[in-house]
């Protein structure tokens, strides 16, 4: 029985699954990351992101703000449906596999 392997790493489906909960600020996403004890530079986890963009699982934009006189671009992220999609995927993948596993189970 052939199984369809999950689209999303075991970090992209982390931050895709908090970014179904909604909108997130790119340090938020790397804060829940690391209290779900993953180490990762800034250049590695924005690196992540983009190639998660350029997949069109998510959708990342800048806003612009001004804190103490300096203008700072912060960049937000949204899952798109596809991104959706690839994490229910990678969900049940799981999910199976895990089933599969344990003695009694189907």
């Amino acid at each position: 029985m052939a199984t369809n392997l999950p689209r999303l790493t075991h970090l992209q489906f982390l931050v895709v699954s908090e970014l179904q909960r909604g909108i997130a600020r790119g340090r938020d996403l790397r804060d829940q990351l690391r209290s779900a004890g993953v180490r990762q530079s800034g250049p590695a986890f924005y690196q992540m992101m983009a190639v998660l963009e350029d997949a069109g699982f998510v959708i990342g934009r800048y806003e612009q703000q001004v804190i103490d006189g300096q203008i700072i671009r912060e960049r937000y992220y949204t899952v798109s449906a596809s991104g959706r999609k690839a994490a229910d995927g990678s969900r049940a993948f799981y999910a199976r596999a895990t089933a599969r596993h344990r003695p009694g189970l189907a």
